[in-house]
């Protein structure tokens, strides 16, 4: 399976996804023109590795700020992870937000109430 490197922009995320290590990266900031247009390879590739995941799934969340269109695209990332969850191939989201950015952990937790696989919410200095 093919990986997925995508380079950050002022506007959209650096997003790698290591489909032979089982490890996905979202961050930076995003706030696309299109973010259905911007997630959709990652969202195809997701449906693809969901066929064959690896043993385990590590995803690191570090993202600055997301618009509200970009929250449904993410949101439709972490059900592609749910479904692998659910498949039997363990999955762990890991949501970065820095100490005094209480929206960013507020919106990790929002998904963690959302999406049934283990969140681990992780302060950065």
């Amino acid at each position: 399976m093919e990986k997925i490197a995508i380079e950050g922009s002022p506007k959209t995320p650096t997003i790698n996804f290591d489909t032979d290590k089982g490890f996905l990266e979202i961050k930076g900031r995003s706030i696309p023109e299109n973010s259905i247009e911007f997630y959709k390879p990652l969202v195809d590739s997701l449906e693809k590795y969901a066929s064959k995941p690896q043993s385990a799934t590590n995803v690191n969340i570090q993202l600055e700020y997301f618009n509200t269109s970009s929250s449904k695209c993410i949101l439709d990332v972490f059900k592609k992870l749910e479904a692998i969850h659910k498949g039997g191939s363990p999955v762990t989201i890991n949501w970065h937000y820095e100490e005094d950015d209480e929206d960013m952990l507020e919106a990790g937790e929002d998904y963690q109430a959302i999406i049934n696989v283990p969140f681990k919410m992780i302060q950065m200095e």
